[in-house]
C-alpha cells in the first residue's frame, strides 16, 4: 500500500515540476510591451470585451485557438459552437491541462473563471449551460485568443 502512495506522490511531484518548467512568467512591463492594450486589459487585468465586438466570436474556420499571451494551445474549432452570446464559446479545452479554473466572486456574482494554465492569463468564464457532449460553455474573450492553423 505504501508503494502505491509513494508512486502517486512521485507522479504528482513530476507533474508539478513539469508545470513549473513550462510556466510563462513576465513582469508587468514585459506583458505591457508584448500585448495590445485590449489584450493586456483582458489577460492581465481580468477585463471583458464587449459582446459581438471581438473578431473570433463568429469565426467558423478550422483553427487551433492559442493564448494571445503565451501561445499555448487552449481550444479547437472542433469544440467551438455558436452560443448566441457574442463571445467565442467552446464545449471543452483542447487538452485536459490546457486551462485552469478558479472561483470568481467579483461583480456580486459567483462564477468560474477560466485562465491559461501556462501564463495565468484571464480567458473568460465557464458555465454549465452548454450543448452536448459536455454541457459546458467556455465563454472566452476574443482578445485572449489567437487563431492558428490546426496542427
Amino acid at each position: 500500500m505504501a508503494d502505491k502512495v509513494d508512486k502517486k506522490a512521485a507522479t504528482a511531484d513530476r507533474s508539478d515540476k513539469a508545470d513549473r518548467a513550462d510556466r510563462v512568467e513576465k513582469t508587468d512591463a514585459e506583458w505591457r510591451a508584448t500585448l495590445t492594450p485590449e489584450q493586456y486589459e483582458v489577460l492581465r487585468q481580468k477585463g471583458t470585451e464587449r459582446a459581438f465586438s471581438g473578431p473570433l466570436w463568429n469565426a467558423h474556420e478550422d483553427a487551433a485557438y492559442l493564448c494571445a499571451g503565451c501561445g499555448a494551445e487552449l481550444f479547437s474549432s472542433d469544440a467551438k459552437f455558436d452560443s448566441g452570446t457574442g463571445w467565442p464559446s467552446f464545449t471543452a479545452p483542447a487538452a485536459a491541462g490546457a486551462v485552469a479554473t478558479e472561483t470568481d466572486a467579483s461583480h456580486g456574482m459567483m462564477r468560474t473563471e477560466v485562465c491559461c494554465r501556462r501564463c495565468g492569463g484571464h480567458l473568460g468564464h465557464l458555465f454549465d449551460d452548454g450543448p452536448a457532449p459536455t454541457g459546458q460553455r467556455y465563454c472566452i474573450n476574443s482578445a485572449s485568443l489567437r487563431a492558428a492553423k490546426p496542427k
